[in-house]
């Protein structure tokens, strides 16, 4: 991909437009409402994306059984990767989107890294067979997470593989919220074997993303995905805001691809909108 275009481009975030259009935002509508999934995909298709992301963001195992979905894994994840590549145009390529379990690791959590590496290897097979083009492992926080599921995925595929993270603060080589600088999650998941490496969702707004892209790119070689949200997550009566405008969000990421970031999207509260202003911008 890298190699056509200087600057790629995903598509915004998933979660918070499904929720818009009142659509199922647990990965259950891709079996009972795939009407809505495909229009999803196919209105960033048509908007020009270079990159589709499947709606298996909450479809592993382990988080599935957490939420108590009823729901078959595999049919919902091949279901994910159908949609999406149905919608996706001849030049368009599909990533396959694999989340966190939504647990933690001993000795903070009851979960060990085997049970980690098993639930992600096991979403990664299936979207794999489905016909992914490759794989964005995305809104990790806990770089010991983001690395079981970088290296189970790893194991059954040369396909690539994007691992972001999700960052707290821009302090000190920038943390997650368990801690996790840029620094050593670059050292780590370029020696585990990741294709591209980034950020995405997090506390932080896409001008403060742009110092987080600053420092990927002092410490790796590797291509550098920024993903932001539309601002600051805001709170208004119980209810997570973000109230960016699509003018100052494009200008926000395009300060992230002047920092070094070369594949760029949105995540909560983008919306078509917030894309368009950013294909404009770059194009």
């Amino acid at each position: 991909m890298l190699e056509e275009k200087k600057v790629i481009i995903f598509d915004g975030g998933t979660g918070t437009e499904l929720a818009k259009r009142g659509v199922a935002t647990s990965g259950t509508a891709n079996l009972i409402n795939p009407e809505a999934i495909y229009n999803f995909h196919s209105d960033y298709a048509e908007l020009g994306v270079d990159a589709l992301t499947t709606n298996t963001f909450v479809l592993n195992r382990i988080s599935i059984e957490t939420k108590g979905l009823d729901i078959d894994l595999r049919e919902a994840n091949l279901a994910g990767v159908s949609l999406a590549r149905k919608a996706a145009g001849e030049n368009q390529h599909v990533f396959g989107n694999i989340g966190p379990t939504g647990k933690l690791l001993e000795p903070y959590g009851t979960h060990s890294e085997g049970q980690f590496f098993d639930c992600f290897e096991e979403q990664g097979r299936i979207l794999n067979e489905g016909g992914v083009d490759g794989f964005i492992i995305e809104t990790m926080t806990d770089l010991r997470e983001a690395v079981c599921a970088l290296q189970a995925v790893r194991a059954i595929t040369s396909l690539p593989i994007i691992v972001t993270l999700s960052f707290a603060d821009t302090e000190k080589d920038g943390r997650t919220i368990m801690g996790n600088t840029v620094v050593e999650i670059a050292e780590k998941l370029a020696k585990s074997g990741a294709n591209v490496l980034g950020a995405n969702c997090g506390e932080l707004s896409p001008l403060e993303m742009a110092q987080i892209a600053a420092i990927y790119e002092k410490h790796t070689t590797l291509p550098v995905l920024i993903q932001p949200n539309a601002g600051k997550p805001k709170l208004v009566d119980d209810n997570t805001v973000y109230d960016m405008s699509p003018e100052d969000f494009a200008k926000g990421v395009m300060q992230c691809v002047d920092s070094g970031a070369s594949l760029v999207g949105g995540c909560c509260g983008t919306t078509l909108e917030h894309l368009k202003a950013v294909i404009e911008a770059i194009r």
